[in-house]
């Protein structure tokens, strides 16, 4: 059983959704402000936050910045904002999943479930650490050290790199990265790939035009590997 904190100040939305995940088998928190939320969040600790955008005292997004300053806790936005540039903001503020309303309880319950299974995995003591030539990526602590020098990424160049670093020397597509680094579906969201691979080679000394680690295969995707690995 998940222990949810709902963040809803929608009554007719809040209180149906309550029921139908309490059915789902969930212990279920709700509340109506983001002031309220945050307090609940870092005082409960539930197992996920499931937070609304337009809420009366604070908008989500300054409430999503806040959080994650304090805790790791997973979020799923649910919101009826649709616009993809907004998406794309709120999963790189550090979002696990973005769903649009109107959603049924049983949407919600599956993408519950979903973040949940892949946070999870994220947090085994057991999760290796990744070294590809000198670069080498803790996703316990979430650092990333360069030839002994650490390097300060942010939460979705971290999550990028270690999905790459998993895979030395293969490509690994676009499409794949939007689905399992952004979670969302492919299909016109290629820029926000392209913009992080730039930050992320801008932070590891190299370029586009001088590749070290990433490496772009055109029309296919991008392939991390040591300098000089041997092919």
């Amino acid at each position: 059983m998940a222990r949810l904190l709902l963040i809803e100040d929608d009554l007719t939305i809040r209180t149906p959704l309550i029921r139908a995940l309490r059915e789902r088998g969930h212990a279920v928190a709700a509340a109506s402000t983001a002031m309220t939320g945050l307090r609940d969040a870092l005082d409960d600790r539930p197992d996920l936050v499931v937070l609304d955008l337009g809420l009366p005292d604070l908008d989500g997004r300054e409430l999503l910045r806040m959080l994650r300053a304090v805790s790791s806790v997973p979020v799923i936005v649910a919101t009826a904002r649709d616009d993809e540039a907004e998406i794309v903001r709120m999963l790189d503020a550090g979002a696990d999943d973005y769903l649009v309303k109107p959603f049924t309880a049983a949407q919600l319950d599956a993408r519950a479930r979903a973040v949940l299974r892949r946070t999870a995995g994220n947090a085994e003591a057991g999760d290796p650490v990744l070294v590809v030539g000198g670069l080498r990526i803790d996703p316990r602590s979430r650092q990333v050290s360069l030839d002994a020098v650490p390097v300060e990424l942010t939460p979705r160049e971290f999550d990028l790199l270690h999905h790459l670093a998993g895979r030395p020397g293969q490509v690994v597509t676009k499409r794949e990265l939007l689905t399992e680094v952004w979670h969302i579906p492919y299909g016109g969201a290629d820029k926000t790939v392209d913009v992080h691979l730039s930050w992320l080679r801008r932070k590891l000394g190299e370029s586009a035009q001088e590749p070290r680690y990433l490496h772009t295969v055109r029309g296919v995707g991008v392939r991390l590997e040591a300098p000089g690995a041997i092919r």
